[in-house]
């Protein structure tokens, strides 16, 4: 019986241990983040939020159509528990009716596309539109190639687009 004790109190120390390393804690800080940024009230499916996680400094990259949210990012995410710092490199899109003439357009082409309108049904749709001086770039992820192609080539088709970039990926992509 003394040696189940101590074989369990060995593990139960060992788990502790573990549960403490820095990628779990990476990891849940990173789950608090991603949360606090997809639930700002006035993200759309025109603006794109990343970041990185850098010794419990956070990293924000990304475009967004309005300056106002580049500041509420930062603002939630220097809340966070376990966060020591915030580095704000999310880029504002410049304003210019041509722009979201685009954006309107492009949404309806992707989004209207029967292979994709499912994307459209989540609140937080997963294929995000970004457009900048009439080039499109297409961020987020989808359920297979085919879908990737199909956003790509509907972008593509709008009258008045520049230069489409795909930089969607497909979710748990093996390699």
């Amino acid at each position: 019986m003394k040696r189940f004790a101590m074989t369990l109190i060995a593990m139960t120390m060992a788990t502790a241990a573990f549960a403490d390393t820095p990628d779990r804690t990476t990891e849940a800080l990173a789950k608090k983040v991603r949360r606090e940024l997809v639930t700002l009230p006035f993200l759309s499916v025109f603006d794109n939020l990343s970041f990185s996680i850098e010794n419990d400094r956070v990293v924000l990259q990304g475009q967004v159509i309005r300056p106002t949210l580049r500041s509420s990012a930062e603002n939630v995410v220097k809340r966070i528990e376990g966060v020591t710092g915030v580095v704000n490199n999310i880029e504002v899109l410049p304003l210019s009716n041509f722009d979201n003439q685009l954006r309107l357009a492009v949404f309806r082409a992707v989004y209207g596309n029967v292979v994709l309108n499912r994307y459209a049904l989540n609140p937080n749709p997963s294929i995000r539109i970004v457009v900048k001086n009439g080039n499109v770039t297409l961020e987020g992820v989808v359920a297979s190639p085919m879908d990737g192609n199909v956003a790509f080539i509907a972008a593509n088709g709008v009258h008045g687009v520049f230069q489409v970039t795909n930089n969607l990926r497909v979710e748990n992509a093996r390699l």
